[in-house]
């Protein structure tokens, strides 16, 4: 098991990687342009909103199920079961004849994320040393940015010249391939051997939650580490999902330069994942998160002062190199702070508490573009950037040695 932490990319996280690739293009395909897709059904800003809002309950609801079904059956088997699931979303989506049934299609989407999404970072923990857990997230984050980088243009480009059912379809079809191989990894791979987990029961969810709760409210790093990320997760809320609309209508780009965009901005996380993980390992996670945070606020600057492509494709690099170099650190420090056999309901409850905190930012948002201007969620955005950079700074930091995980996560100060 040590000898297979001790490499940076393992064949199985090779295979877990190359589906999650696949799954994620068509999901960029979708979400890139799925804003412009509910305007075109009828959808008005504030439904549009709404829309993201309502479907964000799903995940809200299921993420800490998911993540403890992930220590208990596996993070494969739970994977594969959200994505079965999800694939039948993939149907619906072409085929909607009004923004409520995208509403619904949406909803059923987001399954796979609440089940997915706990089992990716603990997935990649698992297979990693404690020492080079930042060059393994950032070379496996690396590598899947190429999602970004194909996915919306290939999405613009189809919805562009054959219109947004057609993309969609090829979507599907992409997200269903990606299905097969997850569940056929699902089937070949045993791992409640490494994974050491408990089988699923009401009392090893009730234990690992209390555990989880007393570490996430303990006053340590994971308890900064919600707050900062709970800032962010509202402030990208607010602006997020409307950012192609305001492209599109202050900006005046088409779809597929919406897509382009997208691109530029994974391309530039790409560049940057793998060295800001050899610098997590190197300086500290808090180094990396503090520059990341930091250029974050001068991109939105660029954006919000844009008016031609060259300008967005200025703030959508500049962006990606920012959230590209704080996301192994984020993720390596989230790691450290919580017991290996906890990493699943760990992850389900932080991701389920942000999305509680942040469940009515996209309609908030919306509701402040109609009545303020489009400018106004995107400048919110900007101040929570720069507001997170003190705490991550100041509090960010572990012991000189982790030991033990649990008392990583009560010595930071």
């Amino acid at each position: 098991m040590e000898t297979s932490k001790s490499k940076l990319l393992t064949p199985l996280l090779a295979w877990f990687l190359l589906a999650m690739i696949l799954a994620n293009i068509a999901g960029q395909m979708l979400y890139t342009l799925l804003a412009v897709y509910l305007s075109e059904l009828g959808a008005s800003v504030t439904q549009v909103g709404l829309v993201f809002t309502l479907a964000s309950i799903v995940p809200m609801a299921l993420q800490i199920f998911g993540g403890w079904l992930s220590d208990s059956i596996g993070r494969l088997k739970t994977i594969a079961i959200g994505a079965t699931i999800a694939s039948f979303s993939y149907i619906i989506f072409p085929l909607a004849p009004t923004w409520h049934w995208v509403l619904a299609a949406l909803c059923l989407e987001y399954v796979s994320h609440s089940l997915g999404g706990p089992s990716f970072g603990a997935f990649i923990a698992d297979q990693s040393s404690e020492e080079n857990r930042g060059k393994v997230f950032g070379i496996s984050q690396g590598i899947f940015m190429v999602v970004g980088i194909i996915g919306p243009v290939l999405g613009g480009l189809l919805a562009e010249r054959y219109g947004f059912r057609i993309m969609l379809a090829v979507a599907g079809s992409i997200y269903v391939l990606a299905s097969v191989l997850r569940v056929a990894m699902a089937l070949r791979v045993k791992e409640m051997a490494a994974l050491g987990g408990d089988p699923p029961s009401l009392s090893s969810l009730r234990s690992n939650l209390g555990a989880m709760l007393v570490l996430l409210f303990s006053g340590g790093v994971l308890s900064w580490i919600f707050i900062t990320d709970g800032v962010r997760d509202i402030a990208f809320n607010l602006s997020t999902n409307l950012e192609p609309l305001y492209i599109s209508q202050v900006g005046g780009l088409s779809v597929a330069q919406i897509g382009v965009l997208h691109s530029i901005f994974s391309f530039a996380m790409m560049l940057i994942m793998l060295p800001a993980g050899w610098l997590s390992d190197r300086l500290g996670e808090r180094t990396p998160i503090v520059a990341g945070f930091a250029l974050q606020v001068g991109a939105m600057g660029i954006f919000l002062a844009a008016r031609q492509f060259w300008a967005f494709a200025t703030y959508s690099f500049l962006f990606g190199i920012g959230v590209g170099i704080m996301a192994p650190a984020y993720n390596a420090l989230m790691s450290k702070v919580v017991p290996e056999k906890n990493r699943g309901v760990a992850f389900g409850l932080f991701y389920t508490s942000l999305g509680f905190i942040s469940l009515p930012a996209p309609w908030i948002g919306a509701r402040l573009w109609e009545m303020f201007g489009p400018r106004i969620p995107f400048l919110l955005t900007a101040a929570a950037m720069l507001v997170s950079i003190f705490p991550a700074w100041f509090k960010f930091r572990l012991p000189a040695k982790t030991e033990a995980k649990v008392a990583g996560c009560q010595g930071g100060t």
